[in-house]
């Protein structure tokens, strides 16, 4: 019976990552066609511009981030335990705190943030009224995010990854209408943009709210306080908060240091990158999307073997499909940027291959990450990972104080990014009792070794042959089969490349 419950909830997982990867692929076409021409539309500063002014809201929002765990949490580990009382008492008493972080949010923005904005940033004298509009703008983008979040939350606790491609391929529609706008509306083009991206995040929050209301009795929002329930979740959040601030020192204060030191055109180098990394971090984020609920409810349902089972085999996983998605563009990225933008922003380059080194690392060990959530005890885990982002910013600056190029921050980002990979292992083998040796071995080692062997005839190639469009297709048809192909043959043992193709072998008859 339980090996039957395991089948249909891989098949669960199998079925939404199939979902979410159709999603990914539409999201991916119309995101990188509307990059190029928002770039080309905007210019650089302009871009680099929209970029820094966002990233001071993000750093206003750290709170969400840490609210935003532990609602998906309570809410997953609530459905697991079929605890339907307790999943309406938990997402009330949540989107009540959500609707306080958006006046909190909508206080800080108006006060010290747009002190910030006019003091700190160098921006152009005569941008700076258009730098204003946008960062209103974003803050009510980011109100709409934090009330979104109680509803993306449940839709995820429940499994419905449809409904997350479903809209996912309305933003991308509503991308394309954004580019088409901006050509045709005879107004600042920076502001117009600041403003129709605040439009989608409205209508996104809209049809999330609309969806959950109508399908989840237990999502309809009604004032409820629990003094004891607001406890856990404050006390589980205070220890998400100081790693939600670490991730924002690690990646808005870097790019604030970056607009201090190089100026918006770094900025938007920067910017350019994250959108070539946010292609590859889909692969991963789609796919764990859909395993994440699973490792919470085998976890409150005391399965430990189907914990530890799945927390390594998505670790592991998750790095490959990076991996697939990240050689080729690694390899080939001068000619992929060049085709892509028709120019080559300085250090993007250089941005992209590091930028996805590191989300290549830390979606190796995010599965770790939710196995530590799950148990409810995040205070260490929190303190030292904390801590180790936070050093990043001291470090990039020093770095930078001292002459180095704007390559110096992500160097030691990816440095400090290894390092949290075998401190997130050794307080997940501490608290949830994963075997340390099963985990570096089967994950660690067999990835890196994958990784190695995958790179070496794809750089050949490169090498050898002439800079063409031909032989960047070449190159990256060579980089995909070396990764399956090395991916199956060393990382995965005999028993899991047997089950390999007895599913691959089982779905081909169906087929026929």
């Amino acid at each position: 019976m339980q090996e039957q419950s395991v089948k249909e909830n891989d098949k669960r997982i199998f079925k939404n990552t199939v979902f979410l990867y159709i999603r990914m692929f539409i999201v991916m076409l119309v995101s990188l066609y509307t990059s190029r021409v928002v770039l080309s539309t905007l210019g650089v500063t302009d871009y680099g511009i929209f970029n820094v002014v966002a990233g001071v809201v993000v750093m206003m929002n750290v709170v969400n981030g840490a609210m935003s765990v532990s609602t998906q949490r309570y809410l997953t580990f609530a459905l697991g335990k079929k605890d339907y009382q307790g999943l309406r008492q938990t997402f009330s008493l949540c989107m009540s705190i959500f609707i306080g972080l958006s006046v909190l949010v909508l206080s800080l923005g108006e006060t010290v943030g747009l002190w910030f904005v006019n003091t700190y940033l160098v921006i152009p004298p005569e941008r700076m009224q258009a730098a204003n509009w946008v960062y209103q703008f974003a803050i009510l983008s980011c109100i709409c995010t934090l009330l979104n979040n109680p509803y993306m939350a449940m839709i995820t606790a429940h499994e419905r990854m449809n409904v997350y491609a479903y809209v996912g391929i309305i933003e991308a529609v509503l991308k394309l209408l954004i580019v088409y706008l901006l050509l045709v509306i005879p107004m600042d083009r920076l502001i117009v943009y600041g403003f129709l991206t605040f439009l989608s995040s409205f209508v996104v929050t809209l049809i999330y709210h609309i969806y959950s209301v109508r399908h989840f009795a237990e999502s309809r929002y009604c004032f409820y306080w629990d003094k004891s329930l607001f406890k856990q979740l404050a006390s589980y959040s205070g220890w998400n908060l100081f790693g939600a601030f670490s991730g924002v020192a690690k990646g808005q204060g870097l790019n604030m240091l970056i607009n201090m030191f190089f100026g918006p055109s770094v900025n938007a180098s920067r910017g350019i990158a994250y959108q070539v990394n946010g292609v590859v971090g889909s692969f991963f984020s789609n796919f764990y999307t859909a395993v994440r609920p699973q490792i919470t409810k085998y976890y409150a349902q005391g399965d430990m073997e189907n914990f530890y089972r799945l927390v390594i085999n998505s670790s592991k996983m998750a790095f490959f499909l990076i991996l697939l998605i990240s050689l080729p563009l690694i390899v080939e990225a001068p000619m992929i940027i060049n085709l892509w933008l028709g120019q080559e922003p300085q250090y993007v380059v250089v941005f992209v291959r590091l930028i996805i080194m590191i989300t290549a690392i830390d979606a190796m060990s995010t599965p770790l990450m939710t196995a530590i959530h799950a148990t409810g005890n995040n205070r260490l885990y929190q303190i030292c990972v904390g801590m180790i982002m936070i050093m990043t910013l001291p470090i990039s600056y020093v770095f930078l104080k001292m002459g180095s190029s704007p390559v110096a921050v992500f160097l030691v980002s990816l440095c400090l990014s290894i390092i949290s990979l075998f401190v997130r292992l050794l307080i997940a083998s501490k608290q949830t009792g994963l075997p340390f040796a099963r985990y570096a071995v089967q994950v660690v080692f067999r990835s890196m070794l994958v990784a190695g062997v995958a790179c070496i005839l794809p750089w050949y190639l490169h090498g050898i042959l002439d800079s063409s469009v031909l032989s960047t297709v070449l190159v990256c048809v060579v980089s995909v089969v070396s990764v399956l192909f090395f991916a199956y043959l060393l990382g995965f043992d005999s028993e899991e490349r047997r089950k390999i193709r007895q599913n691959l072998i089982r779905r081909f008859v169906k087929r026929s």
